[in-house]
């Protein structure tokens, strides 16, 4: 399968909560959550290496459609509303078209 749709968000966490980020948008990959859709072909959550209370996700997924219906779903929402709680400043995205990568899962 490949990523037609996808998007860089940078999340702040409030001071000393990134842990609990992380935590937290690791558990989208739980079965029944977004990340573990068959839509989702690239989840991957990382750290700054100077701010560990930044957190960058990078997402790919088949459509811009299948992205948005899963994300509107209960699960993704329920995540969704529990990382409000944790952030210090609202999300930063940056939406792409990828255009060839590989994965090696």
């Amino acid at each position: 399968m490949f990523a037609n749709y996808g998007f860089n968000a940078t999340l702040t966490a409030k001071p000393g909560m990134g842990g609990r980020l992380v935590d937290l948008l690791l558990t989208g990959l739980n079965e029944g959550n977004p990340g573990a859709s068959e839509h989702c072909v690239v989840y991957l959550v990382s750290r700054s290496a100077s701010d560990t209370d930044v957190i960058h996700v990078t997402e790919g997924w088949t459509s811009e459609e299948n992205h948005h219906r899963i994300f509107a779903g209960e699960a993704a929402q329920a995540i969704v509303a529990q990382i409000a709680g944790l952030l210090a400043k609202e999300p930063e995205y940056t939406d792409y078209v990828p255009v060839l990568g590989r994965t090696a899962f």
